[in-house]
């Protein structure tokens, strides 16, 4: 047995937190943030924003953003009237500088979106998305988010002796600060509709 730090959670939607945007224009879902944040200041936050209209997004100079789509028919972002970005399928993901002029179109109705925001350059960020039916191991990150849109996903690791099932909607949050990459994976991940997130410390 791996002689490592590991420590996990299981956040229920009834314990998300419910805050206003930073423009005024909206609200977002807060899943979880990092110990100690708030909306000014924190170093990784992961939320759910429902966009029911076309409109600029808020200015997070100094952090790096992930949307991936979760529901509706789709999102179009431009950056700073760069190319068009367009988000057409189910866990389509976009990363992008929170300081650009972001604007959003709709493609067809409402949408709703998994947002997660890093402090800029404090850590290299891994997001994989599945839709169809799938095992995913995991070797090492120092945070691990996992979520699923439908369904319970089978959650294992024989490093905390933990074996669960997963509900849908629901965040499994994993620590595991001080353990280095190794051979064998140490989390096991199966089902379908799900997001995995993986944080490390970036490097230098």
């Amino acid at each position: 047995m791996i002689e490592t730090e590991f420590d996990w959670s299981i956040i229920a939607p009834h314990e998300y937190v419910t805050t206003p945007w930073k423009n005024g224009k909206g609200e977002t879902t807060e899943l979880a943030i990092s110990e100690g944040g708030s909306l000014e200041d924190f170093d990784w936050r992961l939320s759910i924003a429902s966009v029911v209209e076309d409109g600029e997004f808020s200015d997070f100079s100094g952090y790096l953003r992930n949307l991936i789509l979760i529901d509706g028919r789709g999102l179009a972002l431009t950056h700073d009237d760069a190319e068009e970005v367009v988000l057409k399928q189910l866990l389509d993901f976009d990363t992008f500088d929170g300081a650009s002029k972001t604007i959003g179109r709709l493609a067809d109705g409402p949408i709703k979106d998994l947002n997660l925001m890093t402090k800029a350059d404090k850590y290299q960020v891994t997001i994989s998305t599945h839709l169809e039916q799938e095992t995913v191991l995991l070797k090492q990150a120092h945070w691990i988010f996992i979520l699923g849109l439908e369904g319970a996903l089978k959650v294992s690791s024989e490093l905390a002796d933990l074996n669960l099932e997963l509900a849908h909607q629901h965040l499994l949050k994993i620590n595991m600060p001080s353990l280095r990459e190794v051979a064998e994976p140490l989390v096991t991940v199966s089902g379908a509709k799900m997001i995995i997130i993986q944080l490390n410390p970036a490097e230098g």
